[in-house]
């Protein structure tokens, strides 16, 4: 973290993990490293080593707040301009590609480019619409917003839990690197055996 974000005071404040007002649940194992993240739920979701699983009160790392802009370009690839053709088709749809270049003014080739993806990533659906005047046009429109909600959750927590077993993979290549090379400290070096573990 640079000095700019911690000390200005409009920029996002750092969060920690607060189970008295979260609006999701931290769940581990008191027997070994498993952990499990609960949306929507009081109790515990599972048991392990036939145990109930114990929630989370003692975390003391502090993280940024997300910003769903990031969160989506991160864990689905959709920028500002796909999130923008998104809600236009949700609010406005059924629309066709020119019909979302002209609301939102931008070049058809990208608006059609995020229309495809966004149709791949079952946040919108494509039919063809027989014109007036001849001929057919693709349309797109919003899916279920119920289904919407199910997808894109069970999506971020599928990037999520690719994210953290990364994570994990790199604690154990620093502990592994450590204790290969007690007198020295941790360079770039250590990112690179990481690279080349991952590949």
């Amino acid at each position: 973290m640079s000095d700019d974000e911690t000390t200005d005071p409009e920029g996002p404040q750092e969060i920690q993990y607060d189970p008295s007002s979260s609006r999701y649940d931290l769940f581990e194992c008191p027997d070994c490293d498993n952990v499990v993240l609960v949306l929507g739920r009081d109790d515990p979701p599972m048991s392990c080593h036939d145990k109930p699983m114990e929630r989370v009160t003692d975390l003391e790392m502090s993280v940024k707040p997300p910003d769903v802009r990031q969160v989506l370009l991160q864990a689905f690839g959709l920028p500002k301009a796909g999130l923008d053709i998104c809600l236009c088709v949700i609010g406005e749809g059924p629309l066709s590609a020119n019909e979302v270049a002209e609301t939102l003014g931008y070049d058809r080739s990208t608006v059609t480019r995020y229309l495809n993806t966004l149709v791949e990533l079952g946040l919108l659906r494509r039919s063809e619409l027989n014109r007036e005047s001849g001929g057919v046009v693709n349309v797109y429109h919003s899916v279920d917003l119920e289904r919407m909600r199910r997808e894109t959750l069970i999506g971020f927590y599928v990037w999520a839990g690719e994210a953290a077993s990364l994570i994990e993979d790199a604690n154990l290549t620093k502990q592994d690197y450590l204790e290969e090379n007690p007198d020295q400290e941790l360079p770039e070096v250590f990112w690179e055996a990481f690279s080349e573990r991952d590949g």
